[in-house]
């Protein structure tokens, strides 16, 4: 399916991940949902009656590397896309898509200003990083609320946008932070600013980075005695954080979408990646639900026209592995958005 040559009666679906950089973890979830969303959209007829084949892309989660795929879909005539992941990445290509009236839905990117343009063919099937900001403003004030709180970002771009709103969240409610900073991932910085926040008496530490710079800064900060009570973002919603914090990460408070691994709508999906040795976390079933989403539509206007099936979109219901949902006038879907988890043995559960 993926890499194929395709045949005349078969309709290819971008796919555009992250399979290099930072974000390779999220980026593997996406496309394993997508692929068995595409295996079993296939073994009932495709999509209008066309087999699907998936043309996957690399885009790092660069803007320009998602510009170049994006591109490169255009120049291929490729007008249905399941991506990209990363918030700047969807950002930068979308604009290409608009202008080919490509349709673009995304498993992963939660920048507001993603569907707030009410560009007509893009949509999201999971949350938004202003709903995600509310929450974590709300879960610091009621339970932190006498804590010293720092606010942290690494300086990437939806680092910086998720500490800013939670931030700008955050004094709303009338808390203000002892610290908001920030600084450059790597060893030698963790440590630093582990020892900054030490000294400054930090008891609460949110940041909004990737896995991978949070794993290394919570086992770093543990190593060096700086045990706050750490606070992360669906960015985190990986084992990879797990594998690199170690036991630190027991306690490690994230908000993310909620578990759809938990909705009897998915049960069968669930069940079946376990079969094969795969536990289905993170972003899996949403990229799984991307491409049902788009196959349910095409398949509901009998068409593979990337226009109608966004116009489809807009007004129709479906049953997908998150329930019954339906998207907006912008392109935001309708399901439940972000709860609060908890990590504790390598793996994550709802907050108590």
């Amino acid at each position: 399916m993926v890499g194929a040559t395709p045949a005349l009666a078969d309709v290819v679906i971008g796919v555009a991940v992250p399979r290099s950089g930072a974000y390779v973890a999220v980026g593997e979830q996406v496309l394993r949902g997508v692929q068995a969303a595409a295996r079993d959209a296939n073994a009932k007829g495709g999509l209008d009656g066309q087999t699907i084949v998936l043309d996957v892309q690399d885009d790092a989660c660069d803007s320009n590397k998602a510009v170049a795929v994006a591109n490169h879909y255009a120049t291929q005539g490729v007008r249905l896309v399941v991506g990209h992941v990363c918030s700047n990445a969807s950002l930068a290509a979308s604009e290409v898509y608009a202008a080919n009236g490509t349709l673009m839905i995304t498993a992963a990117s939660v920048a507001a200003k993603l569907t707030d343009r009410g560009l007509p063919t893009i949509f999201r099937v999971c949350g938004r990083d202003d709903d995600q900001a509310k929450l974590s403003a709300t879960v610091l004030a009621e339970r932190f609320r006498d804590k010293k709180i720092a606010i942290l970002n690494d300086l990437t771009p939806g680092s910086r946008n998720l500490a800013a709103a939670t931030k700008e969240n955050l004094n709303r409610i009338g808390i203000n932070e002892a610290i908001a900073t920030a600084f450059a991932a790597g060893d030698a910085d963790d440590a630093a600013l582990a020892d900054r926040l030490k000294e400054a008496g930090i008891a609460v530490a949110y940041y909004g980075g990737d896995a991978r710079e949070m794993g290394r800064l919570v086992r770093i900060s543990a190593e060096r005695g700086f045990k706050p009570q750490w606070f992360g973002t669906s960015a985190i919603a990986t084992q990879e954080f797990a594998t690199i914090a170690g036991p630190a990460s027991n306690g490690v408070l994230m908000t993310f979408y909620l578990d759809p691994r938990r909705k009897p709508e998915a049960a069968a999906v669930v069940a079946a990646f376990k079969a094969e040795g795969v536990e289905p976390e993170g972003s899996t079933i949403y990229g799984y639900a991307a491409l049902q989403a788009l196959v349910a539509a095409g398949n509901f206007a009998h068409t593979t026209d990337s226009k109608r099936i966004a116009a489809t979109l807009h007004v129709e219901r479906f049953d997908l592995v998150l329930g019954s949902v339906g998207f907006d006038s912008k392109g935001d879907v309708t399901a439940q958005g972000y709860v609060l988890y908890v990590w504790n043995d390598g793996t994550f559960t709802y907050a108590k």
